[in-house]
């Protein structure tokens, strides 16, 4: 079945139930299989479907996965999740980027069907040597499809003892029905009236589109001084990065480093006036210096950001730049486009608004006059800032522009520079975010950073692992420079250190802003999820000389947390999570798991007060056996585990066990 060509499907969308076996409910699909589910090279594709037949005779599936040259990839073979059940699974891992596709093979499974049948009547002396004589000649059947050797061995002598009328019947039986000849029948089984239902597509991106450890910060605040005011740059800011790199972190997420316009510069607080030397909000796109394809003159020069760029990659790290599709008032769009925005009765332009609140000091773009010379200017901006050497863009909002618009630029994008990922910055509805999703962006925000109890963590997790892997990555960030949640705000240090370990594991990409390593709890007033002295509006450089030393920072954690996530593959994964039942408030038990490699999480969602409880594993799940032995990856005890196991967490001393289950030595 290595072809040549995509095969040609009986079942096609949307008839699934028109082929001789129905093939219904296809995972990971994405609108029916118009466009192509979200796949990572190595990733764990868990394939399932809805498979049955009529009558009682016995079904096979396999799941096939081709590249986009049609070359088989891998052969898997489903099973049913649970007995009888009419939901089949199996697991593909596509090997190449680029374009892929899967077909779900369903067949008539005589021999299955005979041994059911087998296992019933000889014993009951029904139409013994009828039946004997049907296995023989379906084993005969299989043995044609058996590569020549020794191989062919137990099927030959379960043909011979079918045959052989001076044995026993019940003896016949028993030397065809043993392991070594159903073993080999699982390798090279007999396939009736063979359906195919697909093909589905897939879009493999690169490693980093699944997994990686964000860190965003302001170069602006690194090395500034707030009296009397003056920026960082990005040669200061370099030296940031060796320290981040430390921390475990991949990606350096960079808020918009483009001049800032002066037209109703907004001072420190979102306040309405400006003082002299207040830097204002990077996201006030443009001024004379330039717009969104230039660098402030403040950090620096392009060619200093080239050289930030580089010198990130030297020690391991991306960095990825925000791209937010607004501008000031002073943007040079304003001038040379006026249609681009909207204009108001009075003949101005209008700025952005969300009643009551007012953003004077900028101006939304409006995609309905000239979408193909937004479309033209925003694919310029990201190869240019690609040619500067950035792979990954922060997109601001998308939720608040055309889905046609990202539809057709990412679509660009992916052509001609196919190893380029966005992040969808959108805290909207799930329709939207489902969509933007579906439409191309590699990875969103979400709805975690407001998940705070067990519960509400399962059913949100267990949806962002499940059906919704299909269409989209989260990115679990722990805080953004617009949200410092109250369960922050209330917990105290153990709380930061409860929010970054369900981030790490959970997921297997997770971010934070800087600050949320030294506790920034501050709101601006009660109720407010803003920051005071927010970074948004000012200069906010910190002194991180000594902290570790002193205890005064929960870097060593993160760091211990990010490189728990590169040394265990099964944190590397998101389709493979599972929680498990607890016995006690206030406690969170989950696993991941690839191959041999289980990794098991037990971690108190509450920042004060000791926490107790029983975790009950599902060992038939994890293929374990009771009594197994596991590592603690955070305190390197080692302990013996069981189906029912005891767990007491005080958030003083440890707010989590994240243990690897020591393989079993035979």
């Amino acid at each position: 079945m290595a072809g040549t060509k995509k095969p040609t499907a009986a079942c096609r969308v949307p008839s699934l139930l028109t082929g001789r076996f129905p093939v219904l409910d296809v995972l990971p699909t994405v609108e029916s299989g118009r466009r192509p589910a979200k796949a990572v090279v190595g990733e764990i594709i868990p394939v399932t479907a809805t498979i049955f037949r009529e009558g009682h005779d016995a079904l096979g599936a396999d799941v096939a996965l081709y590249r986009a040259n049609a070359t088989l990839v891998q052969r898997a073979r489903m099973a049913p999740l649970s007995p009888g059940s009419d939901r089949w699974s199996a697991i593909v891992r596509p090997d190449t980027q680029g374009e892929a596709w899967f077909v779900i093979e369903v067949w008539d499974n005589p021999l299955d069907t005979w041994r059911h049948r087998a296992k019933i009547k000889i014993p009951a002396g029904q139409d013994v040597e009828l039946e004997l004589s049907a296995g023989a000649a379906l084993l005969e059947r299989a043995l044609a499809g058996l590569p020549k050797g020794k191989v062919r061995q137990p099927i030959k002598q379960a043909i011979a003892a079918l045959s052989d009328n001076l044995i026993p019947p019940e003896h016949r039986l028993a030397v065809a029905l043993a392991d070594p000849v159903w073993e080999l029948l699982g390798q090279f089984p007999l396939r009736d009236l063979v359906c195919e239902c697909g093909p589905w597509p897939l879009r493999v991106e690169r490693e980093r589109a699944l997994f990686g450890s964000w860190y965003e910060f302001f170069p602006r605040s690194e090395g500034a001084r707030q009296r009397p005011p003056k920026s960082g740059t990005f040669a200061t800011a370099s030296k940031r990065l060796a320290a981040i790199a430390d921390a475990g972190f991949d990606v350096i997420y960079l808020p918009p480093i483009h001049p800032i316009g002066n037209a109703f510069r907004k001072g420190p607080n979102n306040g309405l006036t400006a003082a002299p030397g207040d830097p204002g909000s990077p996201w006030a796109i443009g001024a004379t210096a330039g717009g969104h394809d230039a660098v402030h003159p403040d950090l620096g020069t392009l060619a200093d950001f080239v050289d930030f760029v580089a010198r990130a990659k030297d020690l391991g790290l991306e960095v990825a730049l925000d791209f937010a599709l607004q501008v000031s008032p002073d943007h040079p769009w304003v001038n040379a486009h006026p249609e681009w925005f909207v204009t108001r009765a009075d003949g101005s332009i209008a700025y952005a608004e969300n009643p009551p609140k007012r953003y004077q000091d900028i101006y939304p773009i409006n995609f309905d006059v000239d979408l193909p010379g937004l479309l033209n200017e925003a694919e310029r901006i990201i190869g240019f800032w690609a040619d500067a050497g950035v792979r990954i863009f922060r997109v601001d909002n998308p939720h608040t522009k055309p889905l046609t618009f990202w539809d057709e630029l990412l679509r660009r994008v992916a052509t001609s520079h196919p190893d380029i990922l966005f992040l969808a910055e959108a805290f909207t509805g799930p329709a939207m975010m489902r969509a933007l999703g579906e439409v191309g962006f590699h990875q969103s925000y979400t709805y975690f950073t407001w998940r705070n109890q067990p519960a509400e963590i399962v059913e949100y997790l267990t949806e962002l692992s499940g059906p919704a892997a299909s269409f989209m990555r989260p990115n679990l960030f722990v805080n953004t420079p617009d949200i410092l949640s109250d369960y922050l705000q209330q917990g105290g240090a153990a709380a930061f250190a409860i929010r970054a370990t369900l981030a790490a594991t959970l997921a297997p990409t997770w971010g934070m802003y800087s600050g949320f390593e030294l506790y920034e709890a501050t709101a601006l007033k009660p109720g407010s999820e803003e920051y005071l002295d927010s970074e948004k509006y000012e200069y906010r450089p910190r002194d991180w000389t000594g902290l570790e030393s002193r205890g005064k920072t929960l870097t060593p954690y993160l760091r211990t947390l990010n490189l728990i996530r590169r040394e265990q593959p099964a944190l590397q994964q998101l389709r493979n999570l599972v929680f498990h039942p607890v016995s006690g408030p206030d406690v969170l038990a989950y696993s991941k798991q690839d191959g041999d490699n289980i990794v098991l999480v037990v971690v108190t969602t509450q920042p004060r007060g000791v926490r107790q409880a029983t975790v009950h594993w599902d060992l038939a799940a994890l293929g374990l056996q009771d009594g197994f032995e596991v590592v603690d990856q955070l305190s390197q005890n080692t302990w013996t585990w069981g189906s029912d196991t005891y767990i007491r967490l005080d958030p003083l001393v440890a707010v989590a066990h994240i243990v690897v289950v020591k393989p079993v030595v035979s």
